[in-house]
């Protein structure tokens, strides 16, 4: 009985983290995952249409110096985006243009579509979860 009760919560935990992968990469991918279609699709489109915004808006894309902590929090909040980041990156989308002047609107956006990210990834672990 022991060994189907660890074997559950293996399959538990592997589920998890597939939920919370799938959650961080596609915004709103855990909530379509579980069935939530509706808030799902609201959290897709909305925080991808932030994130977009964000680019037209010659926003910039952090690089990781952690020697400038702020410039190191706003690049972790980027990846919070997921793979529009990783897309973005590959394209050579973020450079950013200081002279423009949406430049900081653009970061904003930028930085809080990957914090609301995170939160609805957290949202989704508490929907699997049952807290929720």
């Amino acid at each position: 009985m022991r060994m189907c009760a660890e074997t559950a919560e293996r399959s538990e935990t592997r589920t998890n983290v597939l939920l919370w992968l799938g959650a961080w990469l596609v915004p709103g991918g855990g909530h379509l995952w579980l069935g939530r279609r509706r808030e799902g699709a609201i959290y897709l489109a909305a925080i991808t249409v932030m994130f977009g915004l964000g680019l037209a808006f010659h926003g910039r894309l952090f690089p990781f110096e952690f020697s400038q902590p702020l410039v190191g929090l706003a690049a972790l909040a980027n990846l919070g985006m997921g793979l529009p980041y990783f897309l973005a990156r590959a394209l050579g989308l973020g450079g950013g243009d200081v002279v423009v002047s949406t430049y900081e609107y653009a970061n904003a956006f930028l930085i809080a579509s990957g914090l609301l990210n995170m939160l609805v990834v957290l949202d989704a672990h508490d929907v699997a979860s049952g807290r929720k």
